[in-house]
């Protein structure tokens, strides 16, 4: 039953949840209050710089009661001052932030959440194996893209729009000019198309995540 979610917390790298993070937690916490213990789930969205992933993300976290993990909360300061300087970062600026993703999402599943809400850009396949790899080694927890996708000039005005963000608009196209957009070999992608208006978006991805797990559950 969906009502068994957790309260949703917005984890940082320096959190002080992360304290009560390490380690495993005991069977019984993990398999939480009204859910099989072997049924969690990485909600991960993901999408270029303007498309809404913490618009949406947090709108699905709090209306699951789910810790959410801003994506962006977990780049390092040197990562943060190439973008804010309009620097496009490489495949090896990425390893370690992609790896702490990986890491922090399985440690909230641990440490007794049913699932979790991710934010991560993950543009490159390569980016998406990375995150991939985090059930691999944990049965019963799987891993769900939420892309979301809109024509460039949507995207390039919505972060045009923004206030007091190191992503400026000049980033965009750099985004774009990488963008590997999931095929449909990859399973685990489930897609939108975000150029409608946004609470149109966040129902349909709320009410989509809310079919799986009821599925799994039935």
């Amino acid at each position: 039953m969906l009502s068994s979610y957790n309260t949703p917390v917005a984890v940082g790298p320096t959190s002080p949840q992360l304290g009560a993070m390490s380690g495993p937690a005991d069977s019984t916490a993990a398999s939480g209050t009204g859910r099989a213990g072997n049924c969690h789930h990485i909600w991960l969205v993901t999408g270029p710089a303007g498309c809404g992933k913490s618009t949406v993300a947090q709108h699905l976290a709090s209306s699951l009661n789910l810790p959410y993990v801003e994506g962006d909360e977990f780049h390092p300061i040197a990562n943060i001052e190439k973008m804010r300087n309009g620097i496009p970062l490489t495949d090896a600026d990425r390893w370690d932030w992609l790896t702490a993703l990986r890491e922090e999402s399985m440690r909230q599943i641990s440490s007794g959440s049913n699932d979790v809400v991710l934010t991560c850009s993950a543009l490159k396949r390569k980016y998406r194996d990375v995150i991939r790899v985090a059930p691999y080694f944990n049965t019963g927890v799987s891993l769900h893209f939420i892309y979301l996708s809109a024509d460039p000039e949507i995207l390039l005005k919505r972060v045009s729009g923004r206030q007091g963000h190191y992503m400026g608009a000049n980033m965009v196209q750099s985004q774009l000019d990488i963008l590997e957009p999931p095929q449909d070999d990859e399973t685990d992608v489930i897609r939108f198309d975000v150029g409608r208006p946004i609470d149109e978006v966040k129902a349909a991805v709320l009410q989509k995540v809310k079919s799986i797990v009821e599925e799994e559950e039935a």
